[in-house]
């Protein structure tokens, strides 16, 4: 067992469907209400005039933010607000995240060993870190030893990938990778890491590779 895994969430410790169908139609239909809730907020304003040109009203950053929401662009102050909004949502009860059942398990078992497990995601660390705040289960955070998301790069960049090495301290050599997107894998592969692919009910099938195939988390 490497001593560091690199997660994925969606598709890989987090259904699709959770994602596609309960957390985006969330945002999606709370983002009105939110802009104009928090449009007074220096950091909510900030992010929206992020979405586009010349945002100057709540309107404006809505229009701006479902359009970028239908292309599925995986722009850093889309993802910001995304999180704020489902911050809300968790607290508030709406929102309960579903993870596969084998990964708790999993995480408690390399935080026993002493072993780091981290997650990068292109949502944002706060998306993440209430997504594994909120379980059936209970508050899991504490079996993570970190969380990345496209500040440090595109997932599907090597670059990104010999970052986090550096940041966490490792050779990649050392670190596994595991996500249901072959060009993911490929990129983590040729910054020195170990790739798996993810095949989860949900995920869409995957083109002709030579990556080892997991359907669960040993």
């Amino acid at each position: 067992m490497r001593p560091v895994y690199l997660l994925d969430i969606e598709g890989t410790t987090t259904p699709i469907s959770f994602v596609y169908q309960v957390l985006f139609p969330f945002a999606r239909a709370q983002f009105g209400t939110f802009l104009q809730e928090n449009w007074d907020k220096p950091a909510v304003r900030a992010e929206a005039a992020g979405l586009g040109e010349a945002i100057e009203s709540p309107e404006q950053a809505e229009k701006a933010a479902l359009a970028l929401m239908d292309e599925d662009r995986k722009l850093g102050p889309l993802k910001a607000l995304q999180g704020r909004i489902w911050e809300a949502g968790y607290r508030s009860g709406h929102l309960k995240s579903q993870l596969f059942p084998d990964v708790p398990p999993m995480l408690r078992r390399r935080k026993t060993a002493g072993l780091r497990s981290y997650i990068y995601s292109s949502g944002s660390v706060l998306a993440q870190r209430l997504l594994f705040s909120h379980t059936h289960e209970g508050d899991l955070t504490n079996l993570l030893a970190g969380y990345f998301d496209t500040e440090v790069g595109s997932k599907g960049e090597s670059d990104s990938y010999r970052k986090i090495a550096e940041q966490i301290g490792i050779s990649p050599s050392d670190g596994l990778f595991a996500t249901d997107v072959l060009a993911e894998a490929l990129a983590a592969r040729e910054a020195g890491w170990q790739s798996v692919l993810m095949v989860r009910p949900g995920n869409p099938a995957q083109a002709p590779n030579d990556f080892e195939v997991w359907t669960e988390f040993n």
